[in-house]
């Protein structure tokens, strides 16, 4: 047998692999009807997968930039959005499993940012939290072995490509083949690999849920080196696909009434019941809990933080992509 990265097929991934497949069949009913949702999704998709790595560039702005329009701010970032601008409208084009479209891909994508843009790294990297490493990748001269096992994998793999979208993510980000560059591409060939299931899923905004949750990001990634099995990897990606997926559903964004609107508006952050009552000025359980939470967690605007454990005393509640949408344009239903 060949390379094959190690994983554990639990039920909580096959549970979200049929959940995101129904959710997935209901968005390719509608895909291309809505031209403008599946831009703005894009430059949501850049802003997120770009704000991960530090770029401090706003929606606005990249669709300033996508427009041909001046905008005022450090070079470097600028150009690591027309990069991605143009790496993800070559999606169409590459092949996942093929190693030129990898290098041309990761050379789009650091084109002036670099000087290895589209090679291999000649030297050891690491990745870093605050000032400590948290991970320290393969030597250099291992990247090309490595890197020729995991797309000799995902070229014969018979695993479901939700699946095996999220292996190849975690094992890329592990061997971490450039200098630099290493997580936009992951996520950008993670996006590829789906939209070669699914082409209505090259337009879903992973990339801005994962920068959402960006500390669990990095933990899934840790979690899954120490366990030496990328299942957690696995479940935290299949969480966000499908969080992109309702987020998409035409009609995620319902009509709201007045108690939820002021829920959504006082979950600036992850809060615990009595938190929220506080800010509300609410004193009556039963009250706050049927006119304020269930019915936000029912029109998917709010979600627990735990919600395999829902009765947990460290429990809390955050807004979700719709309810974010709601917030800010709480005229837009579309």
């Amino acid at each position: 047998m060949g390379y094959r990265p190690p994983y554990t097929l639990t039920p909580a991934i096959v549970s979200r692999v049929a959940e995101i497949a129904e959710a997935v069949g209901r968005l390719s009913l509608s895909s291309g009807t809505n031209l403008r949702l599946r831009r703005v999704n894009r430059i949501r998709t850049i802003r997120g997968s770009l704000a991960i790595e530090g770029n401090t560039l706003s929606e606005e702005q990249i669709t300033a930039i996508l427009e041909g329009k001046p905008v005022i701010a450090p070079p470097r970032e600028i150009q690591e959005v027309h990069n991605a601008l143009a790496a993800y409208e070559r999606l169409g084009e590459w092949q996942p499993a093929r190693e030129s479209d990898l290098l041309e891909a990761h050379g789009i994508l650091m084109a002036g940012l670099l000087d290895e843009a589209g090679r291999y790294r000649s030297g050891g990297v690491g990745v870093m939290q605050g000032e400590r490493v948290i991970h320290m990748a393969p030597p250099a001269e291992r990247v090309p072995g490595l890197m020729a096992d995991l797309l000799g994998w995902l070229g014969t793999c018979e695993e479901h490509p939700l699946i095996a979208g999220s292996m190849f993510h975690y094992e890329f980000e592990f061997i971490h083949p450039f200098a630099d560059g290493n997580g936009r591409l992951g996520r950008l060939w993670q996006t590829l690999i789906l939209s070669r299931w699914r082409p209505v899923l090259a337009d879903l905004p992973v990339e801005s849920l994962v920068h959402a949750h960006q500390e669990d990001y990095y933990r899934a990634i840790a979690e899954s080196t120490a366990r030496s099995d990328c299942a957690p990897f696995i479940a935290f990606m299949l969480e966000r696909i499908l969080e992109a997926c309702r987020a998409t559903t035409p009609q995620v964004t319902p009509e709201a009434t007045p108690q939820v609107k002021r829920l959504l508006a006082a979950l600036e952050r992850p809060m615990g019941r009595a938190a929220l009552m506080r800010t509300l000025g609410l004193k009556d359980t039963k009250h706050f809990r049927r006119q304020y939470l269930l019915p936000a967690i029912e029109a998917g605007l709010v979600e627990m933080t735990q919600p395999d454990h829902p009765r947990s005393p460290t429990q809390q509640y955050r807004r979700t992509a719709a309810g974010q949408r709601l917030l800010d344009n709480p005229k837009d239903t579309t």
